[in-house]
């Protein structure tokens, strides 16, 4: 350690709490600070990212609806978040099944949270199962280095089960205002964009591009098909640019939402394992079988 640095919380740290007030009571946080990004991990929430800033500014999205451990309909407790995993038995709205899956509603278990001489460590499982039915265990670990721009995600999902499992998994990755505004750009190696509807396709000219707020705008969805797995968000008003890099081969499917309404300002950025609606599908996992996720978020300063 560096002989001017007494206490290794002057450069970083990690505590936890837990809220105690609103609708958010009860819920258990782990905050962490490398020095350059800040970032919110919720327990209650399958380990998900709260909200992410970058020297100070936030990054995240975060919805009207405020923090809740409530099980209240989607659209009541949807709460953005800089990353909400959705799935592993669903993602999107499908008759039958929870909007988005029950993933993100599941509690996990930290096995270790700690900071060490270079870098930041929070590692948990998360368990998916039913009687009679599937064994998942998903062992997820963010990390970051301390005075990095860069928050590294690996979920491992391993098939405790005796057979054959199916799973899907979209991790909707949300930015928000100020990092999200009227000018910024999508960029990325893109093949080719499907919009997701019709009204989507009448605005495809714009798919990349972010839009100053309009009341009542309808929302908008494209499937990109990239040459690399790689994704930027770029804001030139305040110097900054997220990235969003992943797995292609696990995750071959990249979806862009966009929602430039008033009020319900966001991006979202997903990689994912299969398209939405028609396009939906789930792949398989063998028993015993275990099968890694590698995801990176950076924030660089353009100037």
């Amino acid at each position: 350690m560096n002989g001017k640095i007494n206490n290794i919380a002057q450069v970083a740290s990690l505590r936890r709490y837990t809220i105690t007030e609103g609708t958010a009571k009860g819920i258990d946080v782990i905050d962490v600070d490398n020095g350059n990004i800040r970032f919110l991990l919720n327990v209650s929430k399958a380990l998900d990212i709260i909200q992410l800033y970058h020297k100070g500014v936030n990054m995240s999205f975060l919805s009207k609806n405020p923090l809740t451990g409530r099980e209240i309909p989607f659209e009541n407790r949807f709460e953005g978040g800089m990353l909400y995993t959705c799935g592993f038995d669903n993602f999107g709205g499908r008759d039958g099944y929870e909007t988005h899956g029950t993933f993100h509603n599941t509690v996990a278990e930290v096995v270790r949270a700690e900071v060490l001489n270079d870098c930041i460590v929070v590692e948990s499982n998360i368990r998916c199962t039913a009687l009679f039915g599937k064994n998942l265990l998903i062992r997820r670990k963010i990390s970051t280095n301390i005075g990095s721009n860069t928050v590294e995600l690996n979920d491992t999902l391993v098939n405790e089960s005796f057979r054959t499992e199916e799973y899907c998994v979209l991790y909707h990755f949300n930015v928000g205002y100020p990092m999200l505004d009227n000018g910024g750009k999508i960029v990325a190696d893109v093949k080719s964009i499907t919009p997701r509807n019709d009204w989507a396709k009448e605005n495809i000219a714009t798919a990349l591009e972010i839009e100053d707020d309009v009341p009542e705008k309808v929302e908008t969805c494209y499937y990109l098909d990239l040459n690399k797995p790689e994704v930027a968000y770029v804001n030139n008003n305040i110097a900054r640019k997220l990235t969003i890099t992943y797995p292609l081969d696990k995750l071959p499917c990249f979806t862009v939402w966009k929602s430039m309404a008033s009020g319900d300002y966001a991006l979202g950025l997903e990689p994912c394992t299969s398209e939405l609606d028609s396009g939906f599908c789930r792949k398989q996992i063998k028993a015993k079988e275990s099968i890694t996720f590698d995801l990176k978020i950076t924030v660089e300063d353009l100037i």
